[in-house]
């Protein structure tokens, strides 16, 4: 299958699931049961990465869509392709429920994992659109210098503030700051196709 007719497919699922997001803001409790069937497996795939631990993170699933459902209103699709709403709500769930505690074993999967999230059932679709997905965020990460790399897993995956991650290597916390924001700045730039809903 070709990149234009993928493409094309994908503009289709997020035109489907900004309509779900609007129903799901009207009160629809449908569309949230439909937009949770056609999203959770992504999602349930990177909170479990973040937790190492399937029955918190089941937890934090009803959580996620439970802001779905209070928050579906303030959805902006200028701000973002819909899964990248979603999944942006998970990893904050996610790094909460590590702040909190009550997970005593924090994961120290790569950010790697992320790109090797995988559903045992998915449609040759959802493969093609999974497997670009995969390639371009590899790309984005292999474009950054490996200290760059090793803070924003510490932010992501650890949920570590600045001050933390400097603690934790040593290292001045204007230069992890600058590391952070230097690595943001190129990881934006490498995945605007796929938070922008183009890939």
């Amino acid at each position: 299958m070709g990149a234009p007719q993928d493409s094309i497919e994908t503009q289709m699922r997020d035109q489907d699931w900004v309509a779900l997001i609007k129903r799901v803001a009207d009160g629809d409790q449908y569309a949230l049961n439909t937009l949770y069937d056609s999203t959770n497996r992504l999602v349930f795939g990177l909170v479990l990465r973040i937790l190492n631990d399937r029955s918190t993170a089941e937890e934090v699933i009803l959580d996620v869509y439970t802001q779905v459902w209070r928050q579906a209103a303030l959805y902006d699709r200028s701000r973002g392709a819909p899964l990248a709403w979603i999944v942006t709500i998970a990893r904050s769930r996610a790094i909460d429920r590590l702040r909190s505690g009550r997970l005593e074993q924090q994961s120290k999967e790569s950010i790697d994992a992320v790109a090797e999230i995988r559903a045992t059932t998915i449609s040759p679709e959802e493969s093609t659109f999974s497997s670009e997905r995969q390639q371009l965020i590899r790309s984005a990460l292999d474009a950054l210098s490996p200290e760059q790399r090793e803070v924003i897993e510490l932010a992501y995956y650890s949920g570590l503030s600045h001050t933390e991650i400097a603690a934790k290597l040593g290292q001045p916390l204007g230069t992890v700051k600058t590391r952070t924001r230097l690595g943001m700045m190129k990881l934006r730039e490498s995945l605007r196709p796929l938070m922008e809903g183009q890939l």
